[in-house]
């Protein structure tokens, strides 16, 4: 057995995990039909199984409005039942469960959400592409009541912690961002304006919360692009966390609708997103896609612990407990974190290519995931569930040159 912090329990508010390492929420496209699934229990048991103090379901929307894909969770009474059944299984194997909440706001369309896609400002979203119209304030204050009955619905299901989305260009770093937020009132303008809506939101979930459910909240260091936010501003979005007494704050970056590669990092594998896109649904996308797709989702270099160096600004001007996330592949990087003074750590395809990989770790079986950063569970996730491509099968020739060219590049 390897002797390392990373293997030493940490606490989270009132939870306290057997170890520092946290399945990060990133999307797994199993929520068929916005409800839990088999699939989704069996990859969060194997998880839980492979060793990791936590794990965490990614993105349930807190109401309808918020759904931006047809496999993505809504948190609602009904699913109550299927997601016990989930945390009582993760549990049974040593490990603590989270679910991250959040709304996506403009990225979305009226066949998924039900409604015309609003967000902080009205206009047109290239990402989705659709037109989005300005929230109201009376549609402000119900979104703020429907983050808090989310976290009852998480108590309800059993879960230990929840993870508010305020990064990514998601609703409410849309309202943080002044390249979203074009607001006149007092939900727009200056800064102290701008984090109106995540104050709200914040105070109703630690309400909520109560004093038996940890709270994390995962905000941008940076949106990656001129225009955006950039990291004074974003450190004073985390002052504001810290005082406002969440659990966790976990760092990351970019804008999925406009730098979605400085979130993952390396080349978004192009020919996979369009060779899984529905035909008869995204024809004109995927001929976009063939045609200047490394246009529209340039390449970001890949390195491991890409944000560390930024992240440690963050940690020299704040006290509460920070989760690193961001390229985590080895053990001797992910000591290199927490021995920069982070509480824990969060990975996501590492934990896809091999769901043992932290039990790897521990026993000296391995020192470094197998996953090649070829980002094709990226490309994947977006159509069919997350997968990586050494668990996918016989790929098409024209995949598998995609992946290996990748691999090559990226290879640590």
């Amino acid at each position: 057995m390897i002797n390392s912090k990373i293997f030493t329990p940490v606490r989270i508010g009132p939870v306290t995990l057997r170890n520092r390492v946290i399945r990060s929420a990133a999307f797994e496209n199993m929520a068929y039909g916005n409800k839990p699934s088999q699939d989704l229990m069996d990859y969060h048991v194997a998880v839980a199984r492979g060793g990791v103090g936590m794990t965490t379901l990614a993105y349930a929307s807190v109401n309808r409005s918020g759904l931006s894909f047809d496999g993505q969770l809504w948190m609602r009474e009904e699913i109550v039942p299927a997601l016990r059944e989930i945390t009582d299984a993760v549990h049974a194997q040593g490990a603590k469960v989270s679910i991250q909440l959040g709304h996506c706001g403009n990225m979305t369309h009226r066949a998924t959400c039900g409604c015309m896609p609003m967000g902080a400002s009205g206009g047109f979203n290239l990402y989705s592409p659709t037109f989005v119209r300005k929230m109201r304030e009376d549609e402000i204050l119900s979104l703020v009541e429907d983050f808090g009955h989310a976290v009852e619905l998480a108590r309800e299901a059993g879960f230990d912690c929840v993870e508010i989305h305020a990064g990514h260009g998601y609703l409410i770093s849309q309202f943080l961002s002044p390249y979203t937020n074009h607001r006149r009132d007092r939900f727009g303008g200056s800064l102290e304006n701008r984090m109106r809506v995540m104050q709200m939101v914040i105070r109703r979930v630690m309400e909520a919360a109560g004093d038996d459910m940890g709270v994390l909240v995962k905000m941008n260091m940076h949106d990656g692009f001129r225009g955006g936010m950039q990291r004074e501003e974003c450190l004073e979005v985390a002052r504001e966390l810290e005082r406002l007494g969440v659990h966790a704050i976990v760092l990351s970056a970019g804008f999925v609708s406009r730098a979605p590669m400085e979130v993952m990092r390396g080349a978004m594998p192009i020919r996979t997103l369009a060779y899984y896109m529905d035909m008869r649904k995204f024809w004109w996308l995927k001929a976009m896609l063939r045609l200047c797709g490394r246009m529209i989702i340039p390449t970001v270099p890949y390195r491991e612990a890409y944000f560390l160096e930024e992240a440690k600004h963050f940690r020299e001007a704040l006290h509460v407990p920070l989760v690193y996330v961001g390229g985590m592949v080895s053990r001797a990087g992910m000591e290199e974190v927490l021995d920069a003074g982070f509480e824990a750590l969060q990975m996501a395809r590492a934990l896809i290519r091999d769901t043992d990989f932290i039990n790897k770790l521990r026993s000296g079986e391995q020192s470094c995931s197998e996953c090649r950063h070829s980002n094709y569970c990226i490309g994947r996730m977006y159509t069919l569930e997350m997968k990586c491509n050494r668990c996918a099968g016989e790929l098409p020739a024209a995949l598998r040159r995609e992946i290996d060219q990748a691999e090559a590049r990226w290879s640590h």
